[in-house]
């Protein structure tokens, strides 16, 4: 039985109340566990990027707009929550704002080594962001 054991892994969830608790709870699992097998426990919990949490307001506006480019069709605002890190997330907590996702037809996903980004998308990310930028600040 080895002396040491490290133990890794990632915690994401969609809100600070929750993240807090799942930090505590893993702590006292930890020295539950460890005090149940007479052993010692070194806990430590770095924080990673936080979640992605898109604002209401900003969202439909980014909506209308996306569909104003590629119409109602095309711009899907039944998307589930997903579990991804961001750097913008940090942008969103100090400010109002939306990621969104352009979409990029039938590729294999944006950090998979077969991602294969169509180029025929942007053209409509482009006006995507102009019609944006000519709605959010009209001259």
């Amino acid at each position: 039985i080895p002396q040491d054991a490290i133990l890794k892994g990632t915690v994401r969830t969609f809100s600070e109340k929750i993240r807090d608790l799942v930090e505590a709870r893993m702590n006292a699992i930890a020295d539950a566990t460890a005090a149940m097998h007479g052993a010692k426990i070194k806990f430590t919990y770095h924080r990673g990027y936080p979640v992605t949490v898109n604002h209401a307001d900003q969202t439909a506006f980014a909506a209308r707009i996306a569909a104003d480019v590629a119409g109602d069709a095309r711009v899907n605002t039944a998307v589930a929550p997903i579990m991804g890190a961001e750097d913008f997330s940090y942008m969103l907590e100090a400010r109002p704002g939306c990621f969104i996702f352009i979409g990029n037809g039938d590729s294999a996903g944006l950090h998979h080594e077969r991602y294969d980004f169509d180029d025929n998308a942007i053209s409509t990310g482009v006006s995507y962001w102009v019609r944006l930028v000519e709605q959010a600040l009209p001259a």
